[in-house]
């Protein structure tokens, strides 16, 4: 018996949607990384793009765990010798809240172009609100 290996133009994508309100970052980023990479599905093929499209909103209300809120530190490097950046989750939500759920999924999909890809899919907003509704999409239980 051959091994399947599910094509890409056989899958139909679905778009997503999540409410970020009150969950914890780290237990639904990796559930929204499964889904992105298409691990959720029977033909899931790891060399093809079978992944299907997220919404994800209101990312100024994700809570973390324990003491993470204060101590937990985001880094970036400015290109210039000692620029070592850092900033904590607290400030990080106030100035950016999408950046905190969006480092969390990309730290769980490849490093390589399929990874870059699929982050493309991600569509996070800070309030409760998103310009997706053409695209009819389906809540996203967690």
């Amino acid at each position: 018996m051959k091994t399947y290996s599910g094509k890409l133009q056989d899958v139909e994508k679905i778009w997503y949607v999540i409410d970020l309100e009150g969950v914890r970052v780290g237990r639904v980023a990796a559930k929204v990384a499964a889904v992105l990479r298409g691990k959720h599905r029977p033909e899931y093929t790891p060399h093809e793009d079978m992944g299907d499209f997220i919404i994800a909103i209101n990312a100024d209300k994700v809570v973390f765990s324990g003491n993470k809120m204060r101590d937990k530190k985001y880094y970036h490097h400015t290109g210039y010798p000692g620029g070592v950046k850092d900033i904590t989750a607290a400030k990080l939500i106030k100035q950016h809240p999408e950046a905190v759920f969006k480092s969390a999924v990309k730290g769980m999909l490849p490093k390589n172009s399929l990874g870059r890809q699929m982050f493309s899919k991600l569509k996070v907003y800070a309030g409760g609100k998103h310009p997706h509704a053409a695209q009819q999409p389906v809540p996203l239980e967690i």
